[in-house]
């Protein structure tokens, strides 16, 4: 089993200069490799003989084209960025991904930047990169200290955002089997909270309030910076700095939010054998500007991603109920679906005047809770 650990690095002045560069290496070859392909994928739709562009072919054309500057850089990072980029042509033209997007050129510009490695060891709690030839000054750099650094090491991926240092380390390791509980569950996601069996999880808590209030002045300070003098205001001292503060803020929030979503989901997995979510389509709900913000900070996408893969660690079944099941719009008790204008909607019923939370049953005359009645609906599907 594969469980990765992403933990901050504390690198030495020289060996930030040495990650700056693998960084700016990896951009160079993804941005060679997309313009081989393309040229590549051009001369075979002219002439039918030429090779068609693939992984192997690519990374052949720029190995026998490699400058005598790119020697002192890792070998391995030209490797796996060609290997990357035929992964991402394979799920542009997967069909069973339609929201895949084609591989594009890389930004130097773009906050985020990093690289891959698979000849990276861990060393007396330290990360060892490989180094190339002829380089000489070379150190191991330093990890935060609250991570298990057991397990076979597999690619590691080394990034840079917002000037820190971060990887993503795989470990093949053997994960104990939680033992059976016979128990059940289902999980309502909502727009600020999760309702199961046992009760109610909040996503969005009270002390996020304050981090938000400042990220939206952070936002509103660099609007009008780049109103009043354009493109350069974003070259200014000011601008760096404001920019620094609202991305040290949305680290906090994903930070707090991914720690109430690990928790949570270790805590579904610990109690429960056999656990039912509906199947949303996060993109669709988020085409709308009104629940746009709200469905984005409450992360439906990542606590389906944690506890998929949670499930299949602990062995533990989860079950996924149709997107179009009618959870909200069934009665639990009697089994009437509203439709037409008896439907539920975000803001509630204003043909009945009934509030957002509410569900009254125009059948059986039951009222419930909207969110208790959906949970309900699902763990009928069991």
């Amino acid at each position: 089993m594969i469980r990765t650990q992403k933990v901050r690095l504390y690198p030495s002045h020289h060996m930030i200069k040495v990650l700056d560069q693998l960084c700016d290496y990896r951009r160079y070859c993804w941005n060679e490799a997309l313009a081989t392909w393309n040229d590549m994928y051009d001369l075979h739709t002219i002439e039918a003989s030429n090779p068609r562009p693939s992984a192997y072919a690519v990374r052949n054309e720029l190995v026998a084209n490699k400058q005598d500057w790119q020697y002192q850089r890792s070998a391995r990072t030209l490797q796996l960025a060609v290997a990357d980029l035929g992964k991402a042509w394979q799920n542009f033209f997967d069909k069973a991904q339609p929201g895949w997007g084609k591989p594009k050129f890389k930004s130097k510009k773009a906050p985020r930047q990093g690289f891959k490695t698979d000849r990276a060891k861990i060393v007396v709690g330290k990360l060892r990169l490989d180094r190339p030839h002829g380089m000489q000054d070379w150190q191991d750099i330093k990890l935060s200290r609250h991570i298990n650094l057991s397990g076979d090491l597999k690619v590691v991926s080394i990034y840079r955002e917002n000037g820190k240092y971060w990887a993503s380390l795989p470990f093949e390791v053997s994960i104990a089997v939680k033992p059976k509980t016979g128990a059940i569950s289902a999980v309502d996601v909502n727009v600020g909270h999760l309702n199961y069996t046992d009760g109610l999880q909040d996503t969005l808590p009270k002390r996020l309030n304050k981090l938000y209030r400042r990220i939206k002045f952070y936002q509103q300070c660099l609007a009008r910076k780049r109103r009043l003098n354009g493109k350069q205001a974003t070259k200014s001292n000011s601008y760096v700095a404001t920019r620094t503060k609202l991305q040290r803020d949305y680290r906090r929030v994903a930070n707090i939010q991914h720690d109430l979503m690990q928790k949570f989901t270790t805590k579904l997995v610990t109690d429960y054998d056999r656990i039912v979510i509906e199947d949303l389509s996060v993109k669709d709900m988020q085409m709308t500007h009104v629940a746009s913000k709200g469905l984005q900070r409450s992360m439906f996408g990542y606590f389906r991603q944690i506890l998929t893969y949670k499930c299949v660690w602990y062995n533990k079944e989860l079950i996924l109920a149709d997107q179009f099941y009618p959870s909200t719009q069934r009665c639990s008790k009697c089994g009437y679906t509203k439709s037409g204008q008896d439907k539920i909607t975000l803001s509630g019923n204003s043909a009945h005047k009934t509030k957002h939370h509410e569900y009254i049953c125009y059948n059986c005359g039951a009222v419930l809770d909207r969110d208790k009645n959906a949970v309900a609906n699902l763990l009928a599907l069991i």
